[in-house]
């Protein structure tokens, strides 16, 4: 029978057929699709035709289609429904990937075609596009090691191999003790909780096979229980194993992993010629050099402190007033900054929750892109990878533009956090592809029956991962290497963290956030109280944000560290770290840093495109209207549709006029100090 992760697409819009597809499936359909892309290369590096365009460049794009079908279906169910079956697959597939990226951007013989093509590339009458193409392919395999002599490239073919080693085993470790650790609650333990926590805690039980409700390690669970949870003894005990992932020791701990990874990529630095690795992995991006990078998390660092303690001030006190010890630990901000929340801004959680559905969400996303870009969703009965995820074809004009998939609820097996990737990007070289776009949330699932309900934060995520999806969407280029997301890593976060500002657009709100019980709109009154308290707590999310960046860029800014946990307290010492908050992400769960690395040294880029969208909006509330036709139309052509055609700097000068300065941020964030 002919393998379904081979075979021609026969679903609807060319989708994978996963109701066919099964875990035997992957080994054989990888070793066939990766043999036909090494022939692929062979014969493109082999071509006796002079190099040319056509039959270098473009061939290069389009090399490798099978493999890349195998690994989007493969890796998505990886990190959404992980199992041993597939974790031993990524072990084995992660090196061999490594070492034919190796043998791909190492070949002598396609580099000279590159190179060629380099050197004569005002003589060759291209395209913007595919000049922007030739740059950055030249600038790739360079980087990657194509000029360095035969030990210089034998020596990184085994750098990359084991770094793919690790960070697989850094992400598999990282998922089993998310999995694997659970705190039983007892009927008392439940006293204080809201009820929607105490649904969330149930369901989290019954999915784990206990009687009972449970807390588990998914930040949609273990957040509010810290929130809402009056006893500090558990909050303590659910706290610690939160902050211990990945540093339990045995055979799951991941300290020993980040010490060889930045050791390997310092090294990987100096070969390519660069003084760290920060050097090298930033002279892609907007930033540049890391001094860039740190001036703006200082900026920002300084007020973001001061606000911090200034609100723990007020947490003490609290503290004190309930009869507890001080000081204010780590596991106490989060219940004691709702106290003052609830007191400041009269905004209960539970009573906002209701108002806040996941399926009236899902509908404000989809009309905010309605109204600005013209999209239409309508939802499609497929077969998915999990009976939770859920479909829709995205047109505009009747004419089809993109599937997309949302895959919400947490479980057990699948990585924490939220993304966004594509089963296929968009691209029109060798006939137009239409992408398959998805977004993976970890929400709480809620009881048999019963509608799913959000916080705020997590609304917010979902409009954030929807910006994603519509860079995906909209993607209107000719290079699937420039297609999409396909953009620095410091711009890549501007289109999530813009669209997450629809959110907070009061008629949004008024039309979406509807009762789950008694459909009334969300009153005016409790609306002007969540958006007078979408700065609340700024100092706190601000601090644990920064010191997260500064201690990843100093991992990667000079010599690699002995000790990463020392290296790791220091940085957070030097920089006055406030005790009772901690990094978002410590060292041996930094999975944004370590496992792929894809943020390694780069985890600042948040903020960076933060500057951008904070700017970004500012230009529909200048023209008065958040829904403003030509602003979106400006926005979607010199933003979303063009990729990494240009620098982004030039493309945001194109669709602002100028670049922005932190000051945007500071007052978004709430962290501008009045008289």
């Amino acid at each position: 029978m002919t393998n379904p992760l081979l075979a021609d697409r026969a679903q609807p819009f060319g989708l994978p057929d996963f109701a066919a597809i099964t875990d035997a499936d992957f080994a054989p359909a990888f070793e066939t699709a990766l043999a036909a892309a090494r022939t692929e290369i062979d014969e493109i590096a082999a071509c006796p035709e002079p190099p040319d365009f056509a039959n270098t460049i473009e061939a290069l794009e389009l090399a490798g289609q099978a493999l890349s079908d195998v690994l989007s279906v493969f890796f998505l169910l990886s990190s959404v429904e992980s199992n041993p079956e597939r974790e031993a697959l990524q072990r084995i597939f992660s090196p061999k990937l490594a070492e034919y990226s190796s043998d791909v951007m190492m070949n002598g013989a396609l580099f000279g075609r590159i190179d060629a093509l380099w050197q004569a590339r005002d003589t060759l009458g291209l395209t913007e596009e595919q000049a922007r193409v030739l740059e950055l392919t030249h600038r790739s395999f360079r980087r990657a090691g194509a000029a360095l002599d035969a030990a210089g490239r034998a020596r990184l073919r085994e750098i990359n191999t084991r770094l793919a080693e690790l960070g697989t085993a850094f992400g598999q470790n990282l998922l089993a003790d998310e999995r694997d650790w659970v705190m039983e609650l007892g009927e008392a333990d439940l006293s204080g909780l809201q009820g929607f926590v105490v649904d969330a805690a149930r369901a989290a039980g019954a999915e784990r096979g206990h009687a009972g409700p449970v807390v588990t390690l998914s930040r949609s669970l273990i957040v509010p229980f810290l929130q809402f949870s009056p006893d500090r003894a558990l909050r303590k005990r659910a706290f610690e194993a939160w902050a211990a992932r990945g540093a339990n020791g045995g055979a799951t701990d991941n300290r020993a992993i980040t010490t060889e990874t930045l050791a390997l990529r310092d090294e990987r630095a100096r070969l390519l010629g660069y003084e760290s690795f920060a050097a090298y992995r930033l002279e892609p991006e907007m930033a540049k050099t890391p001094a860039a990078v740190r001036e703006l998390l200082m900026q920002v660092w300084e007020p973001a402190v001061r606000r911090a303690q200034s609100d723990s001030f007020h947490y003490e006190r609290l503290l004190v007033v309930e009869g507890e010890d001080m000081p204010l630990q780590p596991w106490d901000w989060r219940y004691y900054a709702e106290k003052r929340r609830r007191a400041l801004h009269d905004l209960d959680e539970a009573e906002l929750k209701p108002y806040l559905q996941l399926d009236r969400m899902i509908e404000a996303a989809f009309d905010c892109a309605t109204r600005l870009f013209g999209l239409e969703f309508r939802s499609l009965d497929v077969p998915l990878h999990h009976p939770d995820a859920r479909a829709w074809e995205v047109t505009r004009a009747g004419a089809h533009v993109a599937v997309f998939i949302g895959d919400y609820f947490a479980r057990a097996g699948k990585r924490s956090g939220a993304w966004c990737s594509a089963l296929r990007s968009q691209r029109k070289l060798g006939g137009e592809v239409r992408p398959h776009v998805i977004n993976v949330c970890n929400f709480a699932k809620p009881a048999a029956g019963a509608p799913a309900l959000l916080s705020y934060d997590d609304a917010r995520t979902l409009f954030h991962e929807f910006g994603h999806a519509l860079h995906q969407m909209l993607s209107d280029v000719t290079y699937e290497s420039i297609s999409g997301t396909s953009v620095p890593r410091d711009f890549v976060e501007l289109p999530s963290q813009l669209y997450e500002h629809w959110l907070e657009v009061p008629e949004v709100l008024q039309r979406f956030a509807t009762h789950a019980e008694t459909g009334e709109a969300l009153p005016e009154a409790m609306l002007e109280r969540v958006l007078a308290a979408a700065t609340f707590d700024m100092g706190f999310q601000t601090v644990e944000f920064i010191a997260s960046a500064l201690v990843d860029l100093d991992f990667h800014d000079g010599p690699p560290p002995a000790d990463p946990m020392q290296k790791q307290a220091e940085v957070l010492e030097g920089i006055g770290m406030p005790a009772a908050i901690t990094m978002r992400h410590a060292t041996p769960q930094f999975a944004h840093v370590f496992s792929g690395g894809g943020y390694a040294s780069a985890y600042y880029s948040y903020m960076w495109s933060e500057v951008m969208d904070a700017d970004a909006f500012a230009a529909f509330e200048e023209a008065g209207d958040p829904f403003d036709p030509e602003v979106a139309a400006q926005l979607e052509r010199h933003v979303l549709s063009v990729g990494g055609l240009r620098e982004p700097d030039d493309l945001y000068i194109e669709f602002r006029g100028r670049l922005p300065g932190v000051e945007a941020l500071l007052k978004g964030r709430g962290l501008v100090e009045t008289a």
